[in-house]
């Protein structure tokens, strides 16, 4: 073991989780490659949990963020004018809400997206008077205490420790494809005897990330929408991980037909791997007192600049969108062949949210070590860790992109023939 490895097991606390998977020091990065201190090259299937959309390193954003240090700029602002901000501000104005006739203020909250969840949620208690929220099995919304009570997770949430005020209810197919639980939530609202309350809010993520890539229809989302329009409560969008571009668009509901009274983006918002969180509110909703939400490090203005340059760089066009929807299928491709070999899995997400579940976490977990020691860094979601979660970034190359398929591909292989699956065989 090394002496970097002495240090993390004696003095890293024992929370520390994507480490254990894949235990290589990591020294540089650059677009979907990372190396460590021997020069081993990985290619990235994480992506920073979805928040390297652009790949490590972009050198554009490199580049205005090394000349803004080098000329003093500021760095922290709370939230006064800086000129960062106003260019963030104009830019996010000019390429992503004008093009999609879209009208929303925008909120800079703490640098996490739970704490924008969390804006998101008292905001919506604010304006409503209302208490309850709405939140749907399998969500995860973040780790701070409001958050968490709208996350599914038992293990997240460590249940039973009093986090309250939700009522959670079935997401989209968490019954079969023959329960409509829109129509459940439908009924449980215009039952004075439900046992659930009037809502301050619905929350919802339209593909669930950490959920195990589950997808909204887009009938299924204009229905939860109308309810919540209905029974007077915020629609909320988490767009925490399928936002920026990792569904295909850069909102996940884009041409599904709803507009969200809030959104919350963050972890590729800033297009570099820096902290920023945003709240997107309808403005008849921005009804917080100067300082009733705040956050000390809500001005990251080297956040600004580079996630100023990825929405120049990436959404004055629709190049990215396209090469999204290329690189998806052929992620898609892989995965659907990848499912003949494994008995009763099945290809989940869309976009370059994609994965396999393989049902089994002993199976996922053997998968993806093969993975790790054949030189891909790939994570796992759902209740149990099965699905294989394909997460590179939007940006990879269709050659890296394709060697990272070939390492996934071999390594599901292998689990096939080590446990005699008959599919392999014939």
């Amino acid at each position: 073991m090394s002496a970097h490895h002495d240090v993390f097991t004696e003095r890293e606390s024992q929370v520390r989780s994507y480490c254990r998977s894949f235990p290589h020091v990591l020294g540089t990065a650059v677009g979907s490659l990372l190396y460590d201190g021997e020069g081993n090259e990985y290619v990235d299937f994480l992506a920073g949990a979805g928040a390297l959309n652009y790949g490590h390193n972009d050198p554009d954003m490199k580049a205005a963020l090394m000349e803004y240090i080098a000329g003093d700029g500021i760095a922290h602002g709370l939230d006064l004018h800086t000129e960062a901000k106003a260019r963030f501000l104009s830019t996010f104005q000019e390429h992503v809400l004008a093009p999609r006739d879209m009208d929303y203020r925008v909120m800079f909250t703490g640098p996490t997206g739970t704490n924008a969840v969390e804006a998101a949620l008292k905001l919506a208690r604010k304006v409503t008077g209302r208490s309850n929220v709405i939140a749907f099995t399998n969500a995860f919304h973040g780790g701070s205490a409001g958050a968490l009570a709208a996350t599914g997770n038992q293990h997240h949430r460590m249940s039973g420790q009093g986090l309250n005020g939700v009522t959670r209810v079935p997401y989209d197919g968490y019954h079969g494809a023959g329960t409509d639980t829109g129509e459940m939530l439908a009924t449980m609202l215009a039952d004075p005897s439900s046992g659930v309350d009037a809502p301050a809010a619905i929350i919802l993520e339209v593909v669930q990330g950490e959920g195990g890539l589950n997808e909204a229809s887009p009938a299924w989302l204009r229905r939860i929408a109308a309810l919540a329009a209905e029974h007077g409560a915020a629609l909320i969008v988490d767009d925490i991980q399928a936002g920026c571009g990792r569904t295909g668009t850069f909102f996940s509901f884009e041409e599904m037909g709803v507009r969200p009274d809030m959104i919350v983006l963050s972890k590729s918002l800033s297009g570099f791997g820096l902290p920023m969180s945003i709240l997107l509110i309808r403005p008849q909703l921005d009804q917080w007192l100067p300082g009733e939400h705040n956050g000390t490090f809500r001005g990251n203005a080297h956040a600004f600049i580079t996630g100023e340059v990825a929405l120049r760089k990436f959404w004055a066009t629709t190049d990215l969108t396209e090469a999204i929807s290329r690189r998806a299928a052929t992620v898609r491709e892989c995965l659907l062949e990848l499912s003949s070999l494994v008995p009763g899995s099945r290809v989940k997400g869309r976009g370059m949210m994609q994965g396999l579940d393989v049902l089994d976490e002993k199976a996922s977990a053997a998968i993806r070590r093969t993975c790790v020691a054949n030189g891909l860094l790939i994570e796992a979601a759902g209740p149990h860790d099965e699905v294989i979660k394909v997460m590179a970034p939007l940006t990879t190359d269709d050659a890296v992109l394709g060697r990272g398929l070939a390492i996934l591909r071999s390594a599901v292989e292998e689990y096939a023939a080590d446990y005699r699956i008959p599919a392999l065989a014939g």
